[in-house]
């Protein structure tokens, strides 16, 4: 029971943090350009600030706290910003463009990190010192851009297909589907059974913002598309991603998704799940905690279905360190990201803040386990998952790619004709 209450009451740290994973980077315009310090430099040591935005868990300072009590000369002073990514994102823009020491040690969303990096507000890292290889592949390279480490990943995230158990239980259904096809026989099965003839099928976050983005390039990664190729060169209008954007776009032509889908960010999908409007639905960790407190034994967790022959592959979430260009004491802050992105770290952060670990080892630990059932199929998700396009101008493309493809899930353009049109808009959106 007192890790039933411990784990309801992180559920609002894990839900900030879950859609700050997913959410809008914003305008890429703007940023600064040049460098507070020469690459290579690390030197000084002293006082240091770490930002990140809001902590509801306030738990974070716990952590700072044992940095501290084992630096006296070299305390970290904790600078909370507001929970909008998007205001985090532009006041870490705002400390480079007035070349301000403000912020030394930055917590930035995996999508940032090629904005922040071509545009030398973060100092590039030191790859060979950080232990590579306790790390998920997936999640070791939202930190690179062009090859260079500019921030370490600290804290991860994959989506999972969350399904009403309770419901398939009633149709004689005993395991979730592993495909598509699958999952459209299951519901139909339970579209059988009285009082549930009318209940959308599967859903996720296919509102009209960054959450549509994460939905939409897991369709076109399972089908094998991508938005761009190894070059950087736009790619996605190809019979790969038309195959995969067709699952969802289908999905709503045929009734399989509710039109109710469109209205969809992370909560409002959720609720219709809780109430039994939704069979299957898309989400992140942060919901398994909820739902344990809402519909307890109604539910389970599955990895993201398979869409024809190519396995289902979640979206890559999460937030990574990094320092600052204009950072004073940049020996103690690389010191400090260091310790912050560290096992011992990445335990405390699991069990406080309940943050998804970047270290594989933690999801294979017996009490973790014990205390979070769902780590097993998290990290499968993790290991499988797609980062989304690592561009300096990635505000840009996440708003190319809603405004392609949302009409053709709204049923008023096909999906080859959506992705000619981003296909246009990518090839226009140069580094």
């Amino acid at each position: 029971m007192r890790i039933k209450k411990l784990l309801a009451g992180l559920a609002l740290s894990g839900l900030v943090i879950s859609m700050a994973a997913c959410s809008s980077g914003g305008s890429s315009g703007g940023a600064s350009t040049a460098s507070g310090g020469k690459d290579g430099d690390f030197s000084g040591h002293g006082p240091i600030t770490y930002v990140q935005g809001k902590d509801n868990a306030a738990k974070m300072q716990g952590l700072l706290d044992k940095w501290n009590e084992k630096h006296p000369d070299e305390k970290v002073k904790y600078i909370e910003l507001s929970t909008s990514a998007d205001e985090q994102r532009q006041a870490m823009i705002n400390n480079a463009q007035t070349k301000s020491d403000a912020f030394c040690v930055e917590s930035v969303d995996v999508v940032w990190v090629g904005e922040f990096a071509a545009h030398r507000m973060l100092m590039p890292l030191p790859k060979d010192q950080f232990p590579e290889d306790k790390f998920f592949g997936p999640v070791w390279q939202t930190g690179l851009y062009r090859d260079n480490m500019y921030a370490v990943p600290f804290s991860s995230d994959g989506a999972m297909l969350y399904y009403r158990s309770d419901f398939l239980k009633e149709a004689g259904i005993t395991e979730p589907p592993k495909n598509w096809d699958e999952m459209k026989t299951q519901c139909e099965a339970v579209r059988k059974l009285p009082g549930h003839e009318n209940i959308g099928c599967y859903g996720g976050q296919l509102a009209k913002y960054e959450g549509a983005t994460c939905n939409i390039s897991e369709a076109i990664n399972a089908g094998g598309g991508v938005f761009f190729d190894k070059d950087g060169k736009a790619k996605v209008n190809s019979a790969e991603a038309e195959k995969g954007l067709d699952y969802l776009v289908e999905g709503f032509k045929s009734g399989f998704i509710p039109k109710e889908a469109l209205t969809y960010k992370e909560e409002e999908g959720r609720a219709a799940f809780e109430a039994g409007r939704v069979l299957f639905y898309r989400n992140w960790p942060y919901q398994y905690v909820l739902n344990e407190k809402a519909i307890p034994g109604k539910f389970g967790v599955a990895p993201l279905p398979a869409m024809g022959d190519h396995p289902g592959a979640s979206t890559l979430g999460g937030h990574n360190v990094g320092i600052s260009s204009y950072c004073k004491n940049k020996a103690t802050a690389l010191d400090f990201v260091k310790w912050f992105s560290s096992e011992e770290s990445q335990q405390y952060l699991l069990k406080e803040e309940s943050l998804a670990p970047v270290y594989d080892k933690l999801y294979t630990d017996p009490e973790n386990i014990k205390q979070y059932p769902y780590l097993p199929t998290l990290a499968e998700s993790i290991k499988n998952a797609v980062p989304r396009p690592q561009v300096a101008k990635y505000g840009d493309v996440t708003a190319a790619i809603q405004d392609a493809i949302y009409p053709a899930l709204q049923g008023e353009k096909s999906s080859k004709d959506a992705l000619e049109d981003l296909q246009k808009k990518l090839e226009s959106l140069k580094d």
